[in-house]
């Protein structure tokens, strides 16, 4: 057997499918069949059971996935234990993050990791709040950057960003005459906001303490579609304030901050605290830490 052949079995094993394992290795079905066929023959056992038309672990292949889990991490441990010697880092990070985080934050704490660092390739796996801690708990990725608070003690949150939610509307619009705006005159105008996520629950706590009911025009889960329906005046809507400044000094939108409340979104770099640090690593953490927001654009927010 070998790492490619493992790393197989350990794909279908997490998706309980021979198809969604091809997908994820840009592989045929037929192709991953052959790979686990060719195991289960080495081993000497039936790895999973395929009958009525689902595809689940045997004992045997749970038995297993222990041993496949513990070897990759191993080969990964070793790699990187080798690198170090040269006290150069080296390999590759995976990070997990959400779309506005991808556009609009972790460009510059690349570009400045890459310019010290040329030799560490960095990947970015975009995906929701709740897929991205899943992947950092699995190991899928090495970092994932996320809205605090993190509950789960498991991992290990280092704070890189600091930023606040504001009011984003076209400049036509009546509320972007004020220099801010307070919750219960935001509750008089359509509002366009996130489908899920801590900013779609920062907003609905605001309401609720003010006991106002909000007039929810549409839900989208998409941070750069949000903007667009605002700036086709579908509704005003809420959006941390460094994810709106390109679109502020194009005029395409205004950002109002409000006046009687504040909605903090601060992001951190997590990562599962059990995890081995490469010098890649912690060369990263140390990037993103020193990495300071640009100069905000709406008045009135420190």
């Amino acid at each position: 057997m070998d790492f490619d052949q493992l790393e197989t079995f350990l794909e279908v094993a997490k998706h309980v499918s021979f198809s969604r394992a091809a997908e994820k290795r840009f592989r045929t079905q037929p192709a991953i069949s052959s790979q686990i066929r060719a195991l289960e023959e080495e081993v000497g056992a039936k790895l999973f059971d395929r009958s009525g038309g689902k595809v689940s672990l045997t004992a045997a292949g749970k038995a297993f996935q222990k041993y496949v889990d513990e070897t990759l991490e191993a080969r990964k441990a070793m790699l990187v234990a080798l690198a170090e010697t040269e006290r150069v880092p080296r390999g590759e990070i995976v990070v997990g993050a959400n779309e506005g985080t991808c556009l609009h934050i972790l460009p510059e704490v690349f570009s400045g990791f890459k310019k010290l660092y040329p030799d560490v390739s960095v990947n970015i796996k975009r995906s929701d709040y709740a897929k991205i801690l899943e992947s950092v708990t699995d190991n899928s990725v090495d970092f994932g950057v996320v809205s605090l608070p993190i509950t789960d003690n498991r991992l290990t949150a280092v704070l890189i960003h600091q930023d606040e939610l504001v009011l984003i509307a076209p400049p036509q619009h009546p509320v972007s005459k004020l220099k801010s705006v307070t919750v219960a005159e935001i509750a008089k105008y359509p509002l366009v906001v996130p489908k899920l996520g801590h900013t779609r629950d920062g907003i609905e706590q605001l309401f609720h303490e003010r006991r106002l009911k909000p007039n929810y025009t549409m839900e989208l889960d998409s941070s750069e579609l949000l903007k667009r329906f605002v700036a086709a005046d579908v509704g005003i809507g809420f959006i941390a304030s460094s994810n709106v400044q390109e679109d502020v000094r194009a005029k395409v939108l205004v950002a109002i901050p409000i006046a009687d409340a504040q909605i903090r979104r601060d992001l951190a770099l997590v990562f599962r605290k059990d995890k081995a640090l490469s010098r890649a690593a912690l060369a990263f953490i140390d990037i993103a830490v020193k990495h300071k927001p640009v100069e905000e654009l709406v008045p009135g927010l420190k």
